[in-house]
């Protein structure tokens, strides 16, 4: 399964910041932020998961996020 997500994640610093909060969703397995892209894209890739679930660790780090 994979989804994407429009975020606010826009550095190095911000990615750092948000992956302890993404890697302890066990139902992930990799995700990635193309901070190159206006949208600043993050593909999330793994088990069944819910776009809820993954907009609410963002927001638990401090950031937002929007199912595309």
């Amino acid at each position: 399964m994979k989804q994407q997500f429009k975020t606010n994640i826009n550095c190095g610093n911000c990615v750092k910041t948000v992956t302890p909060f993404l890697n302890k969703l066990e139902e992930v397995d990799e995700w990635k932020v193309d901070t190159d892209n206006p949208d600043k894209i993050l593909t999330v890739e793994g088990e069944i998961f819910t776009a809820e679930e993954i907009i609410s660790a963002l927001k638990e780090a401090g950031y937002e996020g929007e199912k595309i």
